[in-house]
């Protein structure tokens, strides 16, 4: 088991792919802490400039010679076997340990370190209980899996009590993960490049619920029946919330939404009114991502006022239900959301606005997602009045020709299948119209279909 004491100072920890959000955070805060750091990644970008800027050197380009003097190799599971400096750092017998054993062994540095798990809704609940422990001025530590306003970008160097951070399922990393309260929002089939399928997943939860320690806790929510399942074993503490399950210890009830979607509603806590809740983002899922970051913040000791006025002011992350401009008295979101009941979350909460029509270009995020998936992204666009797809972001698969954005607009009545972005924006400025909503969705290069539409209304 990797142990952060054993890190020689003197020597540099060196980040192969510094230039990712959560690697550049890491990075980050290990300088803080007094450790020597660099790094290197395939191209240049703004991260990478910011990392030079603060003292952390960056080198363009994996060569071999970049890891001679480093004390430690970090290196993610994007990386392969065969990268000339993960090669040659083996070689001379460096340390090399994946990001999430970084991550894990750092959490060790924390009184009440927080996972945030979940096959969606991760950088949402993240971001809210970042807000409620910020507002409460706890000075937390915090890693994010997106831009949040509030703390100007992905991280948040705070004091050693309190520790938040995403934990993803993808090739188990959250099981080098040593957190003291650990949330589950939700379990369902995602990754199947990884997993073989639903019950390996839920085995991989499991997993993750059996390292919880003594004193600590699950925050498991019980409207979802594999959470249930991940969690009947716990040997620890399991605090439930939910919304249909009127028996768990944190319930929403007398849930009513503004004229823009928002939610507000009375929690109560284990049969007993708590609070009345005004969140600032739309739709029932993020009454459900309250929910958990309610009960994880009376774990720490929040007081309600503070939990109150964190949810409040919480309106949002970058690319999670993001405005980002009009043309013709239609308003251009764009949202991150590339899974199925991602999607229809979203444009739920979008049709309960009352806008008088939702539209929607969607970019397929890999095609082993699109494939499996299949059938249930065939039924996710229920409230999307005009869909149009796009091709399908590989991320980090070759196409072995398994399947088309074509094959997924085929199963969904009324989509339509544009093939390049500049096709999309004129589509789309040609017709919108005062009262549309149109959303750009999904995980890859769909945003700047968006950004392209609102500058040519400029």
């Amino acid at each position: 088991m990797f142990d952060m004491k054993t890190i020689n100072k003197d020597k540099s920890v060196f980040f192969i792919g510094i230039g990712g959000i959560s690697m550049s955070a890491l990075a980050h805060i290990l300088k803080n802490d007094g450790y020597t750091v660099s790094g290197s990644d395939f191209k240049e970008s703004d991260t990478a400039k910011e990392l030079i800027a603060s003292g952390i050197p960056v080198t363009i380009g994996h060569r071999a010679e970049n890891v001679e003097d480093a004390g430690l190799v970090v290196y993610t599971a994007a990386i392969k076997d065969d990268n000339p400096e993960l090669v040659r750092a083996r070689e001379l017998g460096i340390p090399a340990i994946e990001r999430a054993v970084l991550l894990g062994a750092m959490m060790k540095n924390y009184r009440y370190p927080v996972a945030v798990s979940g096959t969606h809704g991760k950088t949402t609940a993240t971001s809210m209980l970042s807000h409620v422990l910020c507002e409460s001025d706890l000075d937390p530590t915090i890693l994010v899996g997106g831009v949040l306003p509030l703390i100007g970008g992905n991280f948040r160097d705070g004091g050693k009590n309190y520790f938040v951070t995403e934990a993803c399922e993808y090739c188990g990393s959250f099981l080098k993960f040593f957190p003291l309260y650990s949330i589950i929002l939700n379990i369902e089939e995602d990754h199947l490049d990884y997993f073989k399928d639903i019950n390996d997943i839920i085995d991989c939860f499991t997993e993750f619920v059996g390292k919880t320690p003594e004193g600590g806790a699950v925050i498991a929510n019980f409207d979802d029946p594999e959470v249930v399942l991940a969690t009947k074993e716990n040997p620890a503490k399991t605090v439930t919330y939910g919304i249909q399950n009127k028996s768990c210890d944190y319930v929403a009830e007398n849930i009513v939404f503004s004229e823009k979607g928002y939610p507000e509603f009375d929690v109560m806590e284990k049969g007993e009114f708590f609070a009345h809740i005004k969140l600032s983002v739309p739709g029932l899922h993020n009454v459900s991502n309250s929910l958990a970051v309610i009960a994880v913040s009376r774990l720490l000791g929040v007081s309600k006022g503070g939990i109150e006025k964190g949810l409040a002011s919480f309106n949002g992350t970058n690319r999670r239900f993001e405005l980002k401009g009009e043309i013709n008295g239609a308003k251009i979101y764009d949202d991150y959301a590339h899974h199925p009941t991602e999607i229809k979350a979203t444009l739920a909460a979008a049709k309960a606005t009352g806008a008088a029509r939702v539209r929607c270009v969607f970019q397929p995020h890999t095609y082993t997602r699109t494939y499996t998936l299949k059938e249930e992204f065939s039924k996710s666009f229920a409230d999307c009045d005009d869909l149009v797809i796009t091709d399908i972001f590989a991320a980090r698969e070759p196409d072995t020709g398994l399947i088309h954005a074509c094959d997924l607009a085929d199963v969904i009545d009324g989509a339509k299948y544009i093939k390049d972005f500049s096709d999309i924006e004129k589509y789309f400025k040609e017709t919108a119209q005062e009262g549309d909503i149109i959303f750009t969705m999904g995980a890859g290069d769909v945003y700047k279909i968006g950004e392209e539409i609102i500058k040519s209304g400029k």
